[in-house]
């Protein structure tokens, strides 16, 4: 009998390759996942989008932000885009991870996506991802014209540690005053240190994320002063459970897999987005990972994970 009863067994062979990220130590896994990438034998293609490298200046003298962005070769007016941010535990990682989404968007949506490449734990704990994150949305509204972008249509996005920063970014621009974010798109996001949720407690022998690993997580991306789930002075800017009031933020999409531990963070979140009268889509895949509509994009789940957060777009950017 399969480890995992309730896994879609057309997932089972990425299941069982799937790496053990032991986020303990950074530096190893870090080179597991260079050396994966350098053997890999496959690559997106980058037909029909025009890729462009800009920069966003740093927050308060902070490096400067670098951004992939990415647009329908020969597009023509302003477009609608989608700001992203890339999993990776908020330790690993780099924009082209999140491309095999960004590029179905540009593709099926004929708009524009910014990647955004945020700096890591632990040489950058929390705040700078965050703060990097925050530069880009305001490069992209601000020089929207200058970009051919639409100022009035910006999505914020992102995948696990990448879906975390979304939905601090939106939080964090709602309090400042803008920019104005018309949409949010969470998969799988990382959103509470606390780990406290039915699935962060009971699943532990799921592909990809351990309690160990989530553990390390937190404790790399929120510093050494951290003292754990009991701390009261981690930002909901970190971690946007924390937040006491989630009034006036922007629609949501938000998918959650099955078989991972930050299941119920989301879905938590989105009941609680709409107790706060915010509208939202929440999918529950059933027999899924995290991470494995990247792991397996060719699986009827990871088509229906995909092309469900692309129609939300449609729908939350009007296109």
């Amino acid at each position: 009998m399969t480890r995992w009863p309730n896994l879609d067994p057309e997932l089972a062979a990425a299941a069982e390759a799937a790496p053990d990220l032991d986020l303990a130590d950074v530096a190893a896994t870090r080179a597991l996942i260079a050396a994966g990438a350098e053997a890999s034998p496959s690559a997106p293609s980058y037909d029909g989008v025009t890729v462009r490298d800009v920069a966003a200046p740093g927050l308060d003298g902070a490096p400067d932000v670098a951004i992939r962005l990415m647009t329908p070769a020969g597009a023509s007016g302003v477009l609608p885009v989608l700001l992203a941010m890339h999993g990776g535990g908020f330790v690993i990682g780099t924009t082209q991870d999140f491309d095999y989404f960004c590029l179905e968007v540009v593709r099926s949506l004929g708009i524009a996506v910014a990647n955004v490449e945020y700096r890591l734990a632990p040489e950058t704990p929390f705040p700078g991802a965050v703060d990097d994150c925050a530069a880009a949305l305001r490069f992209v509204h601000d020089h929207a014209g200058a970009l051919g972008l639409d100022a009035s249509r910006i999505a914020v996005g992102g995948s696990s540690a990448g879906g975390g920063l979304a939905a601090a970014t939106v939080l964090r621009a709602r309090d400042e005053g803008g920019p104005a974010v018309a949409y949010q798109l969470l998969l799988s996001p990382a959103l509470d240190d606390r780990r406290r949720t039915w699935s962060a407690t009971r699943l532990d022998d799921v592909p990809v994320l351990s309690r160990r690993t989530g553990e390390s997580v937190w404790q790399h991306y929120l510093g050494p002063g951290y003292t754990g789930p009991d701390d009261p002075d981690v930002s909901p800017y970190a971690a946007p459970a924390r937040a006491t009031d989630l009034s006036g933020l922007p629609p949501a999409y938000i998918a959650a897999m099955e078989l991972d531990l930050a299941r119920d963070e989301g879905i938590l979140y989105a009941m609680r987005l709409l107790e706060a009268g915010v509208s939202v889509e929440l999918h529950a895949h059933p027999g899924t990972f995290h991470g494995s509509a990247e792991f397996a994009p060719q699986a009827a789940s990871s088509v229906r994970i995909v092309q469900g957060m692309i129609d939300g777009l449609r729908r939350g950017l009007g296109v």
